[in-house]
């Protein structure tokens, strides 16, 4: 009887203790979706609850990309209660396993528990689809999924910083410093 009642409390404190993490996203899982352009296309347009939602453009052999990826991170956990949702998107081959797990590796490493996409089409169609030929690139959509604002390295004279990219998310949050 006292073994079945220390089981019992056992798995009950268990369970309670991962039902208490589970609405926590700074310990959710990371987790990167495969989706194909139309896919994504839809679920930018479907974060009605969000204000703007930015998407980072990516991939794991972008230095650059790599090294700003914090950023993403600390713009997500600053402004995602407050109208933020955020996206990476991996400009990565899905059809090579190896860029994958470095992918999920590198999003798991940088707790990226927002949405991660890896974008399910022919390598290089990213670039054609979102119009850049170099990242990374930072997008912000309104909540009906279209384009608003564009942060690309296209113009070598004027490159874009994340901390430029931060500024025009405060402003338009309505957030001040």
């Amino acid at each position: 009887m006292i073994r079945k009642s220390a089981l019992l409390s056992v798995c009950l404190v268990a369970s309670l203790a991962c039902f208490g993490r589970a609405g926590d996203t700074k310990t959710d899982a990371v987790t990167l979706r495969q989706l194909t352009w139309a896919d994504f296309q839809k679920h930018l347009a479907s974060t009605k609850d969000a204000k703007f939602t930015i998407v980072d453009a990516w991939a794991t052999t972008c230095g650059p990309c790599k090294q700003n990826f914090p950023h993403l991170v600390e713009m997500y956990h600053k402004y995602g209660d407050k109208g933020l949702a955020v996206v990476s998107l991996s400009l990565d081959d899905y059809e090579d396993s190896k860029a994958v797990a470095d992918a999920e590796k590198f999003l798991r490493e940088k707790k990226a528990t927002f949405t991660n996409v890896l974008l399910k089409e022919e390598f290089g169609v990213g670039f054609d689809k979102l119009n850049i030929s170099a990242i990374p690139a930072v997008f912000l959509y309104g909540p009906d999924g279209k384009e608003i604002a564009r942060f690309t390295m296209e113009d070598v004279d004027n490159q874009f910083t994340y901390e430029q990219v931060e500024k025009d998310v405060r402003q338009r949050l309505g957030v001040s410093n």
